[in-house]
């Protein structure tokens, strides 16, 4: 995020200076901005970073143990630079929060500068997962920097100290955190699919149970029990891979709009970018865990590759923006467009579909089969339905109360929801409009469409209750729904180890020995065990120590 934020917040002569050091590998820069004490709330960020006219010089300063920087990766030990985070100050006016390009470490022996204080900040969840990242703590003593090393594109502070805004909206500070998020969007797709490859093939080698007559074991994965768990997880990992890639055009179209000038679908890219940044990272970490347990017992070994997995990808549910904060910054931007409907302005990019709040708020829904649930067009106006009619009940909610703030935080639980809601119409959207393009291979079309109906209809399935409860559906229609599911997940079973080999993952990437291209899972697992440091020995160390005269005393006296 070091170069994203000068690229995003530097002036043209700032990235001429400083992004060709960083390119070429001169500096090492790292991001700078959580402490001890906030994280999600950056404006209680307490870092200072105060002017002196006398030196044309800011002097950055750590005034409390809780403003010590704490957890930027690459901090604890590599990096030389930092994007530091800090209350401006000037003229005895605190300005809030703004950014500072910082030197940490010399360039001659990499030790620290004077009145830097910095180190790792110790071992974190997980044998190996992120442990390999030096997070790191970081404290500032009264260190001087020059003032033209403040951030100055979207402010700046005269020679005699003077605080001058420039003509470009706020949202800018929205692109480097719109850059990550949509980064991370795409590696929710790649950690699912991974975990979703391993559960696959596992379950289509791994034999239990069979018929009562001595037949053959039955393969795990022909059992519906583990369909209904598996197969919404693959159906979301192909999701969250076409919505990936739908928020990565976004993104390219915002950075190419913003060029010119052009900041208006900045604060669009931020809501989806926020939005699905939560939802596919919490979706990805529970389904991971899912994933070791319908692997059973083997699951759980590290050589199932499955628990680094999940160690390694869990921290994404807080890291760049906790997910509940993100999700409530969505619900805020939802009661705006809520209440300009009223004034005529049309909702634009995903949130167009509120521009139909008369038609949404009275629709019923015209299912009258289970197989009616194949058309998209039912499927979309239900989730249309649903999410619109979350977002002005809790606008209707918030309306009643004295005072707009206090409403907001009352109803923030029916909030989050109403931003689920909203995100997950987007995934389905988007699903949506992939199947309708043209897609190469023979029946390839037809399998995708069957995981967008599955991701659509377990998603409806999940939330019933949601459907239900503002009358986009009848419980007849989501039954329904729950019926098609099944009918779907055997349509899905024949192809299912297919769609997953088409991920195209290497067995070394997998690192698993339960999701092997050759499904020789048992004598790999067999071979995996002897590795094992502590079968290095036959007879343990430890044993004359400690069993030994255990064993011999437990001897003596049974001969007694």
């Amino acid at each position: 995020m070091f170069v994203p934020a000068i690229k995003g917040q530097g002036t043209e002569e700032q990235q001429k200076k400083w992004l060709p050091l960083a390119y070429k590998f001169q500096i090492i820069g790292c991001y700078a901005q959580t402490e001890l004490g906030h994280g999600s709330n950056v404006q209680g960020l307490e870092t200072t970073a105060t002017f002196d006219p006398m030196t044309d010089e800011f002097v950055i300063h750590s005034p409390t143990l809780t403003s010590s920087k704490w957890w930027p990766g690459g901090l604890g030990k590599a990096s030389t630079h930092a994007v530091v985070y800090a209350r401006l100050i000037t003229e005895g006016k605190d300005y809030g929060i703004h950014g500072f390009i910082v030197q940490l470490r010399s360039l001659e022996d990499h030790s620290p500068l004077p009145g830097v204080t910095l180190g790792d900040i110790g071992g974190k969840f997980g044998s190996g997962a992120y442990n390999s990242m030096d997070n790191g703590v970081l404290r500032f003593d009264h260190v001087r920097i020059p003032r033209d090393q403040m951030l100055m594109r979207l402010s700046q502070v005269t020679r005699e100290g003077k605080y001058v805004q420039s003509d470009v909206p706020k949202q800018l500070l929205y692109g480097t955190m719109v850059y990550v998020r949509q980064s991370i969007v795409a590696d929710a797709s790649k950690a699912l699919s991974r975990a979703v490859c391993i559960a696959v093939r596992y379950s289509a080698i791994r034999k239990q149970f069979g018929s009562q007559d001595g037949g053959p074991e039955t393969q795990v994965l022909n059992y519906r029990t583990q369909q209904s768990r598996l197969f919404p997880l693959l159906a979301s990992a192909y999701a969250f891979r076409f919505v990936g890639d739908w928020l990565n055009w976004l993104y390219t179209d915002v950075t190419q709009k913003l060029e010119v000038k052009d900041y208006s679908t900045l604060q669009e890219a931020h809501a989806c970018t926020a939005g699905l940044k939560a939802v596919t990272t919490s979706a990805t970490a529970d389904a991971i865990e899912e994933c070791r347990k319908l692997c059973g017992g083997h699951g759980y070994l590290n050589s199932s590759g499955l628990p680094e997995l999940f160690a390694v990808y869990v921290p994404a549910c807080t890291y760049e923006g906790d997910n509940v904060v993100l999700l409530l910054q969505v619900a805020r931007i939802l009661m705006k467009t809520v209440s300009q409907l009223t004034s005529g302005k049309q909702p634009v990019g995903t949130m167009a579909y509120m521009g139909k709040v008369q038609h949404l708020m009275q629709s019923k829904c015209a299912v009258k089969t289970a197989e009616d649930w194949l058309n998209p067009a039912f499927i979309q106006e239900a989730f249309e339905a649903r999410a619109l009619r979350m977002a002005v009940n809790c606008a209707q909610n918030i309306g009643q109360a004295s005072n707009q703030e206090e409403g907001f935080y009352e109803r923030s639980p029916d909030l989050l929801e109403a931003a689920v809601a909203h995100i997950q119409l987007i995934i389905v959207t988007k699903f949506i409009e992939k199947v309708h393009q043209d897609i190469p291979g023979h029946g390839v079309k037809e399998q995708l469409q069957n995981l967008c109906n599955v991701y659509a209809l377990y998603t409806l399935h999940k939330h019933l209750g949601d459907f239900l409860a503002t009358g986009s559906l009848t419980p007849k229609q989501g039954a329904l729904a729950n019926e098609q599911l099944g009918k779907l997940y055997a349509q899905v079973r024949p192809n299912a180890v297919a769609l997953v080999d088409a991920f195209n993952y290497t067995d070394h990437y997998l690192g698993s020995v339960l999701g092997r291209y050759d499904g020789n899972v048992y004598p790999a697992l067999y071979e995996e065990a002897w590795k094992d440091p502590l079968n290095e020995t036959v007879v343990p160390e430890g044993y004359h120590e400690y069993l030994r005269p255990l064993l011999k005393q437990q001897l003596k006296l049974s001969r007694l």
